[in-house]
C-alpha cells in the first residue's frame, strides 16, 4: 500500500463522492464507463515488473 499513488487503504468517506456524483444530474451523460476508486491500486499493479 506504501508504494500505491494514495499510500493508504481506502476508507467508507472515499467513496462519498464517486457515489454522490453518479447519484446525482451531473453523471446524466456517463454511460458505460467502469469508475475505479481504488487510489490507484490498479495503476501501480498494471506498472509492476515481470
Amino acid at each position: 500500500i506504501a508504494k500505491t499513488p494514495a499510500a493508504r487503504w481506502g476508507t467508507p468517506e472515499d467513496l462519498m463522492g464517486p457515489a454522490v456524483f453518479l447519484a446525482s444530474e451531473a453523471s446524466n451523460f456517463v454511460n458505460g464507463h467502469i469508475l475505479y476508486v481504488d487510489g490507484g491500486i490498479l495503476a501501480y499493479i498494471g506498472k509492476q515488473p515481470k
